[in-house]
Order: structure tokens, then sequence, then C-alpha cells
């Protein structure tokens, strides 16, 4: 079993979500009292988060790097970044690292093609439906996105930070983001992508598939961390 560097912190909300889906997918196809072999560089998210908000994507990416390196040192064979708007850092850590990173969109475009999916909708922080590390990598792989208005995605964005990363899960956000979910569905959305790991806290069922990213990419993870040599 290979070992899996995660980075996480980002935030620790849906962190322990990761490393829970990790160890129950891991004892689901081998048994028994098997788990997940993973070390854990928790970040300390509002130090990354405040150079975030200031757009000094650089800094905050450097930590992402710095974290990435440690997990190499300490021996992981791999790394996955346990959030969605964390992988803007992905070119930072290629820099640093020579192990590879299981990119989360990678894996998302997979498990749109195993659904026979075409188009589906993208709700997550506001970086990663308007910023160029996330969006294109899905037009790329065929898949056509639709998104929010420009107003939406402020109130999405709000909700994650201010509630879902805090642990915070208000009825009335739930509301918002179902109906975005349902507007999607009737311009054509086959899917909605849960494109932050937070939003499967508070986003269970819809008339349409919710493809949450937490459970996609940690299946991913534990896929390549069980291949044969």
């Amino acid at each position: 079993m290979k070992t899996i560097g995660m980075i996480g912190g980002t935030s620790w909300e849906s962190t322990q979500l990761y490393y829970q889906q990790l160890n129950q997918l891991t004892a689901q196809a081998l048994g028994g009292l098997h788990s997940a072999r993973c070390i854990l560089y928790s970040l300390e998210f509002g130090e990354v988060y405040a150079h975030m908000e200031r757009g000094d994507w650089d800094a905050a990416g450097e930590i992402t790097a710095r974290a990435a390196k440690a997990l190499e040192d300490a021996g992981a064979d791999f790394l996955m970044l346990c959030a969605n708007t964390s992988h803007k850092f992905c070119g930072a850590i290629e820099r640093r690292v020579s192990i590879p990173i299981l990119h989360i969109v990678d894996a998302v475009v997979e498990a749109i093609r195993d659904r026979g999916m075409r188009t589906v909708g993208l709700l997550g922080t506001k970086y990663t439906m308007q910023e160029d590390f996330y969006l294109p990598r899905l037009e790329a792989a065929g898949i056509r996105v639709l998104l929010p208005e420009a107003s939406e995605m402020e109130e999405v964005n709000r909700i994650i930070y201010e509630e879902l990363c805090v642990g915070v899960v208000k009825e009335h956000s739930r509301a918002v983001l179902s109906a975005l979910v349902e507007g999607m569905r009737q311009n054509g959305a086959e899917g909605v992508i849960l494109g932050c790991t937070e939003l499967g806290m508070i986003l269970k069922d819809a008339a349409i598939p919710l493809l949450d990213t937490v459970e996609i990419h940690s299946a991913a993870a534990i896929r390549l961390a069980l291949e044969e040599e």
C-alpha cells in the first residue's frame, strides 16, 4: 500500500471527512482491521486564508508547498490536496517536490465520464468558480460547465467561509444552495459538482446527482494507493 500525503486543514471540517473516507474505503477494499496508510499535514487555515483574501497567492502557495515538501520528506508516495481551492497551488508544489499530486479535477472528470454526463453545474468558492486553475481543466476534458451568476457566487463563497468552514450548517443556506442546484438542472445540468469539500456537509440530496469531491477524490486516492507497483 502506498503512503498518501494529505495536505489538509483547509478547512479541518472537511479534512476529517477525508480521513474518514480514506479509512472506510480501505477497510471495504481489504477487510478486517486494514486502514489507510497516510500522513496528514494540517495547515493553519487562518494564515493561508489571510493571504488569499489579500490576493497574495504566492505567499499562500509557499506555505502549501512547504507542507508538500514536509510530506515528501516524511515518506509520502503521492500527494492529495484536501480542498478544491488549494489546487491553485499545484504549480508551486510541483516546483518543490518530485512525488505526484493526485489532482482533484482529474478524479472529478473520471467520475463524470463514468456517469456518462456531458453538462454539469459547478459550485465552490469564488476562486474555484472564477479563476483559471479549475474550470479550464474540466472544459479541456470536453465537459460543459454551468456556473451561478456573479452575485450568487459571492453568496456561495460567504456560506462556505463564514458558515461551513466553522462547522455551521443553516437551513436558509441549504435552501439557497438547493435552489442553485435546481436552477442548473433546469438549464441542462446532468449533475452538479460540489466543488468545495465543505459543500457535502450541507447538500445531500437533489433531483440530479451531486458529485461530492471528498468522496470522489478519496476513492481515487485509495485506488492509487492500492495499485500494484
